[in-house]
């Protein structure tokens, strides 16, 4: 066996499956959203195409989920497969979420608009590299702690958002200027991404976590609720999540360890998880 044979990398089937179909979602969202703008000059209604890309980005972050809990369930985390899920995330979370919003809102602002969007992809490919660099250095030590906002949650931010608002237009309520609002989040959440601000990576909570049975009922509750009501509840969720990171200083430990389903060696800073 030659020395490249020996340098060949290691491509575990499974959590690399998760991948592709993360990337399959986000290259499928970026054709949705191309499609809706040539619709749009024909002057016709885009709203299903809008949506469709939609559904492929909050697809595209159950795939990203799936990938990490196959991956430490077999233990086959790679360098391949964290180079991979980076690639991926910058298609599924940076580039398609980035053209659904200057798409819908951001091609309005002239000149600025797409420097808006642009900034957004900068910060969230910035942060998977810094992502990289951290892992390449670590010693191995596990991580519960994402550093800023990850970036798959930022894209779930803007997408269910987005999900929403055009759920507000079509029952015909009216949002107003509020759509604009969402420049103002693309800049937030870009800073997000490299603030300081720690958000658990729900490491602990696996394929083997033990709940009780009304944990079991709640989270069966909300699944239920979400798939009913796909058109707010995610952005709740999301939301939820993004605000967590605030108050999550402010909560006791104990109280941490419940929702978070931590353990206490388990502290912060890189690991694999850490986009």
């Amino acid at each position: 066996m030659s020395d490249n044979d020996n340098d060949e990398p290691k491509i575990y089937l499974l959590p690399n499956l998760m991948t592709a179909g993360n990337l399959f979602c986000g290259f499928a969202a970026t054709l949705r959203i191309i499609e809706a703008a040539l619709v749009i000059q024909q002057g016709h209604s885009a709203a299903d195409l809008y949506h469709q890309a939609l559904a492929f980005i909050l697809g595209a972050c159950v795939f990203d989920l799936l990938d990490g809990r196959l991956a430490r369930l077999g233990g086959h985390e790679s360098p391949f497969g964290r180079e991979f899920d980076s690639l991926a995330d910058v298609v599924s979370f940076g580039i398609a979420p980035a053209l659904l919003v200057y798409q819908i809102v951001l091609r309005d602002f002239a000149d600025t608009g797409w420097l808006i969007a642009f900034f957004y992809l900068l910060c969230g490919t910035l942060r998977l590299a810094r992502f990289n660099c951290y892992a390449i250095a670590s010693t191995g030590k596990s991580t519960s702690d994402f550093i800023g906002f990850p970036i798959p949650a930022a894209a779930g931010v803007i997408a269910s958002l987005t999900l929403f608002m055009l759920w507000m237009e079509e029952g015909s309520k009216e949002l107003g200027n509020w759509k604009y609002a969402m420049a103002g989040l693309m800049l937030f959440l870009s800073f997000m991404m490299f603030s300081r601000v720690r958000y658990p990576s729900f490491k602990g909570l696996g394929w083997r976590s033990q709940r009780s049975l009304p944990h079991f009922l709640l989270i069966i509750l909300v699944l239920a609720i979400g798939v009913k009501y796909y058109q707010w509840v995610p952005a709740m969720l999301f939301v939820a999540f993004l605000v967590y990171g605030f108050v999550r200083p402010f909560i006791s430990k104990a109280m941490r360890h419940e929702i978070e389903d931590e353990d206490d060696e388990e502290e912060s800073e890189s690991g694999s998880d850490a986009k």
